[in-house]
């Protein structure tokens, strides 16, 4: 398990929620927050579910995926995704609620692939991470490098479907073998589950991930695309 970020937690959980601003281009109402508890504040990334464009292959709720996505980084022990909670004590009603990462937003995971071969370790985690979450969405700008060096994905209200619709930008490690101890990670959810899991996804869903994680032991390889289509649009 990742190590719980007790302050980051206890400001998104308990803090109160300040909207600042709506963000720029996102397909869903997205809006930069601060949480402050006393004299101590951070800043989050607030999706509402009164935000979220109706589709149609994922039911209303997109907010529980982007904590599903939290609760499985934090379960593989990767720390992907920076810390999740679901709010129903917010301005525009329930939603997630994730913490900001401070970063260059001038660098994504294309520039991170072509100008950092220091995260390419980390570049190839996420790409296993969202094939067992069934991504439907990486873009390049869902990958940040926090000022600290670390590397995040963000946005992942499209994920989990039973179907299989995975979309990324991150085909350059395909076919390449899985680390044996990313294997030894994936492997318990072969069997199991976070316990928190079942409230945010349907039964169908959580075994469809575990067939997921199941040919991934089997082919020990990261996946490719022979399609040459599964590339979400925009592609930044």
């Amino acid at each position: 398990m990742g190590q719980v970020p007790a302050r980051e937690m206890g400001l998104l959980g308990e803090g109160s929620v300040e909207l600042l601003g709506q963000m720029p281009r996102s397909s869903n109402a997205t809006f930069l927050v601060q949480v402050a508890c006393g004299d101590d504040t951070g800043r989050a990334i607030y999706k509402p579910e009164a935000g979220e464009r109706p589709l149609s292959d994922f039911e209303p709720g997109l907010y529980r995926r982007e904590r599903a996505a939290y609760v499985l980084s934090e379960y593989l022990g990767w720390g992907i995704v920076p810390p999740t909670v679901v709010r129903a004590e917010a301005p525009l009603g329930i939603g997630s609620l994730q913490w900001f990462v401070d970063c260059d937003f001038r660098e994504h995971y294309f520039t991170l692939h072509e100008d950092a071969p220091e995260t390419h370790a980390a570049l190839a985690r996420i790409a296993l991470f969202d094939f067992v979450a069934n991504n439907t969405d990486r873009k390049s700008g869902h990958v940040l490098r926090g000022h600290d060096g670390r590397v995040w994905g963000i946005d992942h209200g499209l994920c989990f479907s039973a179907a299989f619709k995975l979309r990324t930008v991150i085909w350059d490690f395909a076919g390449e073998p899985i680390p044996r101890a990313l294997l030894d990670d994936i492997a318990p959810l072969a069997g199991d589950v976070p316990a928190e899991l079942p409230e945010l996804l349907d039964p169908v869903e959580i075994s469809a991930l575990q067939r997921r994680v199941r040919r991934m032991l089997l082919e020990q390889v990261l996946p490719a695309d022979p399609t040459g289509m599964r590339y979400p649009w925009p592609l930044v």
